[in-house]
């Protein structure tokens, strides 16, 4: 499931020294997704706290989310073995690139907790977003096999399936997601993920503001229903459908701030405004954190060519080149000519 990392925190109990105050105010920006500012609080009192564990965790943690993740293998390579750390390592080497690493830490981490649904769905989210289908494929199957009934890992595979071109699949994969927990927040997500990935937008809509009128606020059900409305054509002159797109997209930038789907519709939705800054912040900030979707430089670069920055704006536009380049490359290479998984994914 689309969650992002899960922030896990070592309950310790914080005395009131000032570098024990520091790594307090590190961990709390840490539990919000607020990674990037996290860090220097980290850095500031390494070796300074008596729980070094929670430091070290969380610097981690933090440097993954923000795509740093040579130095998070470094620090999670020397903690003590669990399936959280394990769990982390693996989603840093995937990161990286490192498949078989990546596979070994994984295996490793299900070997410790293997009930453990958490390690399932973040490891082979983190395949997914670096496109590494075949192995989420095999992080699914082992968890599958532990968890037959688990929803959120029933979920995943519904988005595998349909970013695998495989319609049918994932259909059965969201439906059975849809049985397992009914009327509960995943299925609303589940449903309206099939829906985007069929490219019905009412009934996306419909979904996603069922689930929200449920009391479920969820950034995937926000950023989903921000995304629809766009989408289905909502302008400042549809005043009510346009303000509802910017208030969801807002709140889920505010739930999620790691979640760089939010901050580039959120982007596009200032951009249309005319709030030119804040548009560049936002698509800044979506590109940093998902430098492969392709759906963040057009909007970019409008932003840097109504800020007077050309230059900047034909970079952007270079980088889009470059990422279309890979793309038809891997399709050419690919068995029979079919493309596989397309780098410029949708996140909802």
């Amino acid at each position: 499931m689309r969650v992002g990392l899960l922030v896990l925190i070592a309950a310790a109990a914080f005395a009131q020294s000032p570098a024990e105050s520091e790594l307090r105010d590190g961990v709390a920006l840490t539990s919000r997704g607020q990674f990037e500012q996290a860090i220097p609080h980290f850095l500031a009192v390494r070796g300074q706290v008596s729980n070094s564990f929670a430091l070290e965790f969380n610097l981690a943690l933090c440097y993954v989310g923000t795509r740093q993740f040579k130095e998070a293998v470094q620090i999670l390579e020397q903690l003590p073995a669990s399936a959280r750390t394990k769990s982390l390592l693996a989603q840093a080497l995937v990161g990286d690139h490192q498949e078989q690493a990546a596979w070994k830490a994984f295996s490793e981490g299900a070997t410790i907790a293997p009930k453990d649904e958490s390690l399932y769905t973040l490891v082979s989210q983190a395949c997914l977003d670096e496109a590494m289908p075949a192995l989420a494929r095999k992080v699914l199957e082992a968890g599958l096999g532990n968890l037959p009934e688990s929803a959120k890992l029933h979920f995943q595979k519904g988005v595998l399936e349909s970013q695998q071109d495989d319609a049918e699949a994932a259909t059965r994969e969201f439906q059975r997601v849809q049985s397992l927990a009914p009327d509960s927040e995943i299925a609303y997500i589940a449903t309206a993920e099939q829906a985007l990935y069929a490219g019905r937008m009412p009934d996306v809509i419909r979904a996603t503001r069922e689930g929200i009128q449920k009391g479920y606020q969820h950034y995937l059900l926000l950023t989903m229903l921000g995304e629809a409305l766009l989408r289905s054509g909502a302008t400042p002159d549809t005043h009510a459908e346009f303000n509802e797109a910017q208030a969801a997209l807002e709140n889920a930038v505010a739930a999620r701030p790691s979640y760089p789907s939010s901050h580039i519709a959120l982007g596009r939705i200032y951009l249309i405004l005319g709030r030119t800054a804040d548009a560049t912040a936002q698509l800044e900030t979506g590109r940093r954190l998902d430098p492969r979707n392709k759906a963040v430089y057009p909007p970019l670069a409008g932003a840097y060519q109504r800020s007077g920055q050309p230059d900047r704006a034909k970079e952007a536009l270079a980088a889009l080149a470059e990422l279309n380049k890979e793309d038809a490359a891997r399709t050419r290479a690919a068995d029979g000519g079919h493309a596989g998984y397309v780098s410029g994914k949708k996140k909802p």
